[in-house]
């Protein structure tokens, strides 16, 4: 699916205002791993090794799935809206942001499919910095001018919502996570991020054949 054709952002806090699509709530978490077993690295045991590096490594979700499919990642914007500092349903790490806050969702699409769905929480004011071009993926954003960045992946979970089955074309759940970046150790932003099971196409099953009966 092509992406849409959408302007450069000139001001974000004039176009969260300003937009009539109000974010999509979160998807609903039915299995979420214990912290302590993702801050370790062995969250998921049952997946694979491939998804569990994908899910679970601090590489660049854009970058990983256009060397994966060989074409470049189009963001597709779905909202941009102020947040409430209460939000339903977003990680406890949100708290952790200097408020008055903005919520970005978008569908990354590749190679003609929607390979995945993320939202993101921002200050406003980092917001105004970062996010200029609603069509750029955040990770080349955050890199302009090649200053050092830090991801932290804080969870690893199983998620379902009715519009993600439409749009990926499948049934859930789905595999998602969430992370922080960080610069000179403040934080920037929070990422959620929930993947189309098509990307088994390229990784192979998220969880081993032999595996698949004890999940």
């Amino acid at each position: 699916m092509a992406a849409r054709r959408t302007a450069p952002i000139t001001s974000v806090a004039a176009t969260a205002t300003e937009s009539a699509n109000r974010p999509l709530p979160s998807p609903t978490p039915l299995w979420q791993a214990p912290f302590a077993t993702v801050a370790a690295g062995s969250a998921g045991p049952q997946l694979s090794g491939a998804w569990r590096l994908f899910l679970l490594g601090d590489g660049s979700p854009t970058r990983h799935l256009r060397l994966l499919v060989g074409a470049p990642v189009e963001v597709e914007l779905l909202a941009m809206a102020p947040e409430p500092e209460t939000a339903a349903g977003a990680p406890a790490e949100v708290e952790e942001l200097e408020p008055p806050l903005l919520r970005r969702q978008v569908w990354l699409n590749c190679g003609g499919r929607t390979l995945g769905w993320a939202e993101s929480w921002w200050n406003r004011d980092e917001a105004e910095t970062h996010l200029r071009d609603r069509r750029r993926p955040i990770w080349h954003s955050l890199t302009e001018g090649r200053t050092e960045l830090f991801r932290e992946v804080d969870g690893l979970a199983r998620v379902s919502a009715e519009w993600l089955e439409r749009r990926f074309g499948a049934a859930g759940p789905f595999w998602s996570r969430h992370y922080r970046f960080f610069r000179g150790g403040r934080e920037l932003t929070v990422i959620r991020e929930v993947f189309s099971p098509e990307l088994e196409r390229w990784l192979g099953p998220a969880i081993p054949t032999d595996l698949q009966k004890d999940s």
